[in-house]
């Protein structure tokens, strides 16, 4: 089961990619994993992207395909994996496409957690973090016990840059320019299975768990 996990920053799409791993038994691969793991390791292919990052470039398409297609050749993708932020646009979609059917390969399912930008700009707006210990709360769904206050360590809590409402509707204006004509893509496919993320987490799970099958 090879599935690819679509939806705005914030959606809850990593969450649920999470899940989806832990229930099916497969492995959660972020390509943002990859590239530590493979610079870390001091690999051919971790060094090639180390270069580019260390000039403040963008990993070309086709080293992160590379890199991505190694993972996959490793003992626990056997069975499948769940792929967590890649493809972001069509370009890598289609290298991926290439890649996988060169190894007899194609992508099975394309989930999407759709979320309006106004719901993603309240529940990033509302995150906070710890400066101290890095705990994170959120004011509507995991409050502080005493506002502003870490639970536990009793330092500041803060709204991160990235959290800012003007940060995320950037960040959201990139996503629909960039990633959201992967939704088009993989629909014309016929791979392409929605779920709405506004709701409760457990109800997306259970939604997603009903396209996959038990």
């Amino acid at each position: 089961m090879r599935i690819i996990m679509l939806g705005a920053p914030g959606a809850g799409k990593g969450t649920q990619a999470k899940k989806i791993a832990e229930r099916y038994n497969i492995p959660h691969i972020s390509t943002g994993d990859i590239f530590r793991a493979n610079i870390k390791n001091e690999t051919e292919l971790g060094k090639k992207a180390k270069s580019y990052m260390d000039q403040g470039m963008l990993v070309p398409d086709e080293l992160t395909v590379s890199l991505v297609m190694d993972r996959f050749r490793e003992p626990d993708a056997k069975n499948g994996y769940v792929l967590d932020g890649f493809p972001r646009t069509i370009p890598q979609a289609e290298s991926l496409d290439t890649a996988l059917r060169e190894s007899g390969g194609q992508i099975d399912y394309a989930i999407n957690v759709d979320v309006p930008d106004a719901s993603i700009i309240t529940r990033m707006s509302g995150r906070r973090a710890c400066v101290n210990c890095g705990a994170t709360y959120h004011l509507q769904y995991a409050a502080p016990k005493k506002e502003g206050v870490c639970d536990h360590c009793g330092d500041t809590l803060i709204l991160r840059d990235d959290d800012k409402p003007e940060t995320v509707e950037k960040r959201l204006s990139v996503y629909h320019d960039q990633t959201q004509p992967l939704i088009d893509y993989y629909a014309q496919k016929g791979v392409l299975k929605e779920v709405d993320g506004t709701q409760d987490l457990e109800d997306v799970f259970r939604q997603i768990t009903a396209i996959l099958g038990e």
